[in-house]
């Protein structure tokens, strides 16, 4: 009789459960990261024209973004490891395979749009500072291909 391999499949509910607490915590890492930068860039930015929001956040300035970016980063670093649906199996090669893209399109998007940044958002604020932004989504996929069998 042949030897079954074990499946590779991340969402194989033999291999481990797809809502670990690490899941949630890299989920909710993301997403306050994201939400971070979104509410500073639409809402407390000092620039606009009437900001509003938490004068602490106003006073921060641009640190917003590394808060904001190092949140969603550390989120996707934490979900390399396999307790996560995205640290096992097929995952670790789709965590690495976006990571690496989206770093590489950010890049390209501020080389293409860097004459005239006004029309994008968060791009505009960043400045040449989206070239750390783009590389620090390829150094998240290094962590992933760490992780690839």
């Amino acid at each position: 009789m042949p030897k079954l391999k074990p499946s590779k499949d991340f969402l194989d509910p033999t291999r481990a459960p797809v809502f670990t607490a690490r899941f949630i915590v890299c989920l909710v890492l993301m997403v306050v990261g994201i939400a971070w930068t979104v509410y500073y860039y639409l809402v407390a930015r000092p620039e606009r024209p009437h900001p509003h929001g938490p004068s602490f956040m106003q006073d921060l300035h641009h640190w917003n973004y590394l808060i904001g970016f190092g949140l969603f980063f550390l989120g996707l670093l934490l979900s390399a490891h396999p307790s996560t649906p995205l640290g096992r199996g097929r995952g670790v090669v789709v965590g690495m395979l976006g990571c690496f893209l989206l770093g590489l399109a950010w890049i390209c998007t501020f080389y293409i749009f860097s004459d005239d940044l006004s029309p994008l958002w968060v791009f505009n604020d960043l400045g040449q500072k989206n070239l750390l932004v783009g590389i620090g989504f390829m150094a998240v996929g290094f962590a992933f291909a760490t992780r690839w069998e």
